[in-house]
């Protein structure tokens, strides 16, 4: 099974945990544009991919179809400026489970990322870490003794670390406390983005919090900071969903209503879903809807989004026919 459909500790509130490092190779210039200076960067990294190991492959996005690189996006395993910037030109590495996906030839030569279903900071760091420092042996970075990794810009120099929890926070959205904590979140020095990175939307109740210092700290320290912020907005976010069961009538009407609208729709917009996909999931975890796993629910949040379902259904369709065949997705999910 896929990090993405996988279960773990407080996946109530908790969606993904990535772990990223920004590096860049110390025989090339940065922000490589030129296609030839981009391939003499694939063919290193081709001609050393056994030796990286870790069951990572090379594919091109010059390679995929337009369904394929979006599904990637959708499972935030690339990031959309990546596939608008670098469609001709990047590639990635990425192995079969998709828990280690790296990009080529962006902003910097690579962007190691590492993900997890849980918020499991340890592991997560100890993998990323792990994997980075068997590619510096082998590629060699670009690094200073006084700064650290160096990176096109300065906001990354250092560590070149971010690490980025993707959080649920539907109850501190519908109790109007969401700005407060964000607020919060903001002063601490963290960022706060949307789903794929964008500013913060409310569809969806999705909000991913990262840090923003890389420079003068060090991998744990960032790694601890960033677990005090989010073990803190988790209690807030259960604290709030105390609240609304206060008031059992109205959350539970709300939760089946949108099973309801969710179940016996004809057709059904991806905006529609995701607002509806929020409020059964806080039913799940909290005991008012038995009709679904959290897995289930981990699997229509996904096999909903647009090129995804294309992809579940073995279809290709405009946006009209999509919300139609949304529909189909849905049932096949919830029945099988």
């Amino acid at each position: 099974m896929n990090w993405y459909l996988e279960g773990g500790n407080n996946q109530d509130v908790v969606k993904s945990l990535r772990i990223r490092f920004l590096r860049n190779l110390s025989e090339f210039k940065f922000n490589l544009v030129k296609k030839e200076e981009i391939e003499k960067l694939e063919n290193k990294i081709k001609d050393n991919l056994y030796q990286i190991g870790y069951g990572l492959k090379f594919l091109k996005l010059a390679d995929m179809d337009d369904i394929t690189k979006m599904s990637l996006v959708e499972k935030n395993l690339i990031s959309p400026e990546f596939v608008s910037k670098r469609a001709k030109t990047g590639s990635i590495l990425i192995n079969d489970e998709e828990n280690i996906c790296i990009m080529i030839g962006g902003k910097e030569h690579l962007c190691l990322q590492v993900f997890s279903s849980e918020m499991d900071f340890e592991n997560t760091l100890n993998l990323a870490i792990e994997v980075d420092e068997k590619i510096g042996d082998i590629l060699g970075y670009a690094v200073n003794k006084k700064y650290g990794y160096l990176t096109s810009t300065l906001n990354d120099v250092g560590t070149g670390l971010k690490a980025s929890v993707m959080l649920h926070l539907p109850a501190l959205s519908k109790t109007q406390n969401i700005r407060k904590i964000l607020e919060a979140v903001d002063e601490f020095g963290m960022n706060i983005r949307g789903n794929y990175g964008e500013n913060v939307s409310k569809q969806g109740d999705i909000y991913q919090i990262s840090n923003k210092q890389t420079l003068g700290i060090t991998e744990k320290e960032i790694i601890k900071n960033l677990q005090v912020i989010i073990k803190q907005i988790i209690e807030q976010e259960r604290q709030a969903r105390k609240l609304l069961t206060k008031n059992p009538l109205e959350i539970e009407d709300l939760i089946y209503r949108s099973y309801g609208l969710l179940t016996n729709a004809r057709k059904i917009s991806y905006e529609e879903c995701k607002e509806l996909l929020s409020n059964i999931k806080l039913g799940v975890d909290l005991g008012i809807i038995d009709e679904l796993t959290d897995k289930k629910v981990k699997e229509l949040c996904l096999y909903t989004k647009p090129a995804n379902l294309q992809k579940y259904l073995g279809i290709q369709c405009d946006a009209i026919e999509q919300d139609i065949k949304r529909v189909e997705a849905i049932h096949k999910i919830i029945e099988k």
